[in-house]
């Protein structure tokens, strides 16, 4: 086996060895405001729970040279947002809003994705998703190394679930109609395979 010390790795050996590890990593495609009203749109596989209770959930959001991306800016300024389920069915378009795109462009619009009222925040989501949860920001953490930062750890409050109704079963929502979309590494994704059941030790 071999053994790598990360100090001695460049950043870009260190995230190749992450990303190809920590696999499959959900994907969460998440909605913002910008100061001037514009829908922001980008997904993001560094993202999972927090807690059940209170529901909180986080995404890390890594900057560029140093700049906060637009979707972290948003939610600093606004601490509001909406994280959708990516899934087989939209996850094309949701690729689409990977692209590059002035602040005041709105990714949502070049994926050609259909913007929908939210219900306790200002922020829209998108009719695409079977899963949206509306989410206030409860906290941002800036992390980096020797005094520099390279990404913002946001933590959000989630306000409001919506499900679609034909997964939605007793208070649980059903897996394989989700069908739900994990990020592997480079160009690389995965759908949900087979199931199998451990039961947990007393």
């Amino acid at each position: 086996m071999r053994s790598i010390d990360p100090n001695l790795n460049t950043a870009k050996e260190n995230h190749k060895l992450l990303i190809g590890s920590v696999v499959p990593r959900p994907i969460a495609f998440v909605t913002s405001l910008s100061e001037n009203g514009v829908l922001n749109g980008a997904p993001f596989s560094f993202f999972n729970i927090v807690s059940s209770n209170p529901p909180m959930i986080s995404l890390s959001i890594q900057r560029s040279g140093g700049r906060q991306k637009d979707t972290a800016n948003n939610i600093t300024h606004t601490k509001e947002f909406v994280v959708h389920i990516v899934d087989e069915h939209n996850v094309e378009q949701i690729n689409k809003t990977a692209a590059s795109l002035l602040p005041d462009q709105s990714e949502v619009e070049l994926a050609e994705l259909t913007s929908i009222t939210s219900t306790k925040i200002k922020v829209p989501g998108i009719q695409q998703a079977k899963v949206r949860m509306e989410c206030k920001l409860e906290q941002v953490l800036e992390l980096g190394a020797d005094g520099n930062v390279s990404c913002d750890l946001v933590i959000g409050k989630v306000v409001q679930f919506h499900v679609q109704d034909d997964i939605y079963e007793n208070g649980r929502i059903n897996v394989r109609g989700l069908a739900a979309v994990s990020r592997l590494a480079g160009v690389n994704y995965a759908k949900i395979g087979d199931l199998f059941s451990l039961e947990r030790p007393e």
